[in-house]
């Protein structure tokens, strides 16, 4: 991933500037900073879900914003409040097997879609395994192991679960909202944990976070107190990222919400439109499969 002068403004100004980093394939990056200073457009943005207005990046080979579609094709997202957030009613098993059946849908080839039906199975249950493996998460410790509602799980299973689904995918970029939010201090080790072995595996991490863990590459965003659309009062940190912002910090969860760029709707409203894109057609079938209609 390398990333320069990287910038999004939107109607009310902009909710992150001047983001410059490089990493690696595989590399644990941290998107440090307080709510509200632009961080979850940053992660959509770079996942291919917003579009930014000025500088340019480089993901996987591909240039952003010109390959958004192809970006968002090798990413995923686990946990991002207001986007890619979990069915509280439906099931773990009701989960996998969803995201399994659009999986199969949209990115297998065309050899694989005239294979018995019985190997196709048996290849989403050896997919979903290994991304369970992967994610840490042990079926057999739920209450009711596969048949336990998301409702039901803690909050560090629910993240496991989340990081799942998006391995199964396969994914060369994973991007997950708030690692820490909600977590205790135990909780939040074994999440980092879990996401540096995940970047381990090749795949690279980008997580947004209040405080970065020392192995990441860092690139911290800040809010000021202006809220002005000049340069004045810009704050640009440094360390193995830089970003400047002019967002104002209001103590929302969710940062789209409040930078001065674009209110949470906007963001969600975007990741949510690209997502769509790619996976509407096949809504119809994994609902009917497993019963959600």
């Amino acid at each position: 991933m390398s990333v320069e002068d990287f910038g999004l403004k939107g109607p009310r100004g902009w909710a992150f500037r001047s983001v410059t980093v490089d990493a690696e394939p595989g590399a644990l990056v941290a998107i440090e900073g307080p709510s509200g200073s632009g961080r979850t457009c940053l992660l959509l943005a770079l996942t291919g879900r917003m579009r930014p207005t000025e500088g340019r990046a480089e993901v996987a080979g591909l240039q952003l914003p010109r390959k958004m579609a192809a970006v968002r094709r090798i990413s995923a997202l686990g946990p991002v409040p207001g986007v890619s957030d979990l069915d509280p009613a439906l099931t773990v098993a009701e989960h996998l097997r969803e995201r399994a059946l659009l999986q199969r849908r949209f990115d297998g080839s065309l050899r694989a879609l005239f294979r018995p039906r019985a190997e196709r199975a048996a290849a989403a249950a050896e997919r979903v395994e290994k991304a369970l493996a992967a994610a840490g998460l042990d079926l057999a410790t739920l209450p009711k192991r596969e048949r336990t509602a998301v409702r039901d799980l803690e909050r560090l299973e629910e993240l496991r679960l989340s990081v799942a689904l998006a391995l199964i995918g396969r994914p060369r970029l994973l991007a997950v909202d708030d690692v820490g939010l909600k977590l205790s201090d135990t909780e939040r080790t074994a999440a980092w944990g879990l996401l540096r072995s995940v970047a381990d595996s090749g795949t690279t991490v980008l997580a947004v976070c209040a405080e970065a863990p020392e192995d990441a590459v860092v690139v911290r965003t800040r809010a000021t107190a202006t809220g002005s659309d000049s340069d004045d009062g810009l704050l640009a940190t440094t360390g193995e990222g830089t970003a400047e912002d002019t967002g104002q910090d209001t103590g929302h969860d969710h940062d789209a919400d409040a930078g001065p760029d674009a209110d949470q709707d906007a963001a969600t409203a975007t990741a949510k439109h690209n997502d769509e894109d790619t996976a509407e057609e096949g809504k119809a079938d994994a609902i009917a499969e497993t019963g959600r209609a």
